[in-house]
């Protein structure tokens, strides 16, 4: 059995912008799924919202793009590049996510060319959809 990779082997993404922990399930060039643990001392939480903290879904959509670029990166066939959002569609938030969750994301990608790509995927909560969203993504040179 050969483990995976982390996400810190795949991304450039570094703490505090590193949103994803793990990844769990990794189909190079097709899919992957990823888990965040949010602990309540992320620093986003102590302006979002004072009092009740809530993760902002933009951060939700950006894990998703992520765990995306977990599963681009993996595919020799795009080694040496970075995939940067070329657009966001589609999104909708179902739930509120606070402290303590633990999210598992979910990501297929789509046609992809040389140049961009394109996928969808969703955060799940308690296997209660979050947040779902379809990504655009361009490659640049790492």
């Amino acid at each position: 059995m050969s483990s995976l990779p982390t996400p810190i082997d795949l991304l450039p993404h570094r703490d505090p912008f590193l949103l994803v922990d793990e990844l769990v399930a990794i189909e190079p060039g097709t899919s992957a799924t990823g888990i965040w643990r949010l602990t309540g001392e992320e620093y986003f939480f102590a302006g979002h919202f004072p009092g009740r903290p809530t993760l902002p879904g933009v951060l939700m959509c950006e894990s998703i793009a992520q765990v995306g670029a977990c599963a681009v990166l993996a595919d020799p066939r795009f080694a040496g590049k970075l995939p940067l959002f070329g657009g966001l569609d589609g999104a909708r938030f179902r739930r509120q996510v606070v402290p303590g969750d633990e999210l598992t994301i979910e990501v297929e990608l789509g046609r992809m060319s040389a140049r961009a790509g394109k996928g969808s995927g969703r955060v799940l909560v308690g296997g209660e959809v979050a947040t779902s969203c379809d990504l655009m993504f361009v490659f640049a040179d790492a």
